[in-house]
């Protein structure tokens, strides 16, 4: 089998509260095998979890204290700067913090920046060279 990612999970404060932030604030529901424990969310290929911060911590073998930017941000492409606009509105003002309002990127894009109530950064992002496939998946050139 080819060596691929499959899951991101990230460990999160209060398992509930996240639960909803990512139902309401982009409309992600519950996959199959969810319980009160962990949350599965099917992503086109990919499976995104959100797992207790300290269970996860436990198992990784690593401490759970964070401070600071981990090094690590998600994304959610866009196929419109109108849609990254949209889709930025709608998590703020269901609980996403913002970090950086949306704006021209020097790299030719449009982006923006939030966190999720654990402080996870997310970037929302529209390029005019990325294309995606029916199932809106970004195709790499």
């Amino acid at each position: 089998m080819k060596s691929r990612l499959n899951i991101v999970t990230l460990g999160v404060s209060n398992l509930k509260r996240s639960r909803e932030f990512y139902r309401q604030a982009l409309g992600w529901e519950p996959g199959t095998g969810s319980d009160d424990n962990i949350v599965f969310y099917g992503q086109g290929g990919i499976v995104f979890a959100l797992y207790p911060l300290n269970g996860l911590a436990e198992d990784a073998g690593i401490p759970p204290e964070r401070s600071g930017f981990s090094g690590v941000t998600l994304a959610i492409n866009q196929d419109t700067k109108e849609a990254v606009d949209q889709l930025y509105r709608q998590i703020i003002e269901n609980g996403g913090q913002s970090l950086v309002e949306p704006r021209e990127t020097f790299w030719g894009g449009y982006d923006c920046y939030f966190a999720d109530p654990d402080g996870h950064a997310w970037e929302i992002a529209w390029a005019p060279f990325w294309t995606f496939d029916e199932q809106g998946s970004l195709l790499l050139g």
